[in-house]
């Protein structure tokens, strides 16, 4: 039987499921990122008792199909930015519309109405936000980090930065290290 869990975005949370599923007694035979799939069916009981288990962690179980399929294409968004070793070579919508089996137009006509956002603004807010992580990890250079995340360039990447967060990456990492001073001398 598979199950569509909303909010399961990270290794930790697949962690929290197995745990909580093992707890309930029950065997899953997968575990990926807002997918479970058990050996067994579950009755209305075990459904209700996961669901309240599930609760307590912050995850939530789907049963609606069009909210399953929108935690699918931020699952698959979030893989490809955050989990993926090598750019996605090939243009974003048509990646989407083969790994979801869907057209793309309805799949970002039903993302833009249920989410109040573009699968484009989705995906631009979160590349942000791991150029905000690779800074601080400060591992790789700009250029690295444009590669990595699939920009045509450092400029590209430069120009969407100060758009959504007010700054340059390099003001930015500054920051970052100012702060660290900061805090290493209280």
């Amino acid at each position: 039987m598979k199950l569509f869990i909303k909010y399961m975005v990270s290794t930790r949370c697949k962690m929290v499921v197995k745990s909580e599923l093992d707890k309930l007694g029950l065997h899953h035979t997968r575990v990926e990122l807002g997918e479970v799939e058990v050996k067994e069916d579950l009755t209305s009981e075990q459904l209700d008792r996961l669901r309240k288990a599930l609760l307590r962690t912050g995850l939530e179980l789907m049963d609606d199909q069009k909210a399953i399929l929108i935690e699918k294409i931020k699952v698959t968004i979030l893989e490809m930015i955050y989990h993926s070793e090598e750019p996605v070579k090939i243009n974003f919508s048509h990646y989407l519309s083969e790994k979801l089996k869907h057209d793309y137009t309805y799949l970002a006509n039903l993302f833009s109405e249920v989410t109040g956002m573009t699968i484009e603004q989705f995906i631009i807010n979160h590349k942000i936000e791991r150029v905000k992580e690779l800074l601080i990890y400060d591992e790789l250079t700009l250029t690295e980090i444009s590669y990595k995340l699939n920009y045509s360039s450092v400029a590209h990447l430069s120009n969407q930065f100060k758009k959504v967060t007010g700054l340059t990456p390099t003001f930015f990492k500054q920051l970052k290290s100012k702060r660290r001073l900061t805090l290493n001398n209280v």
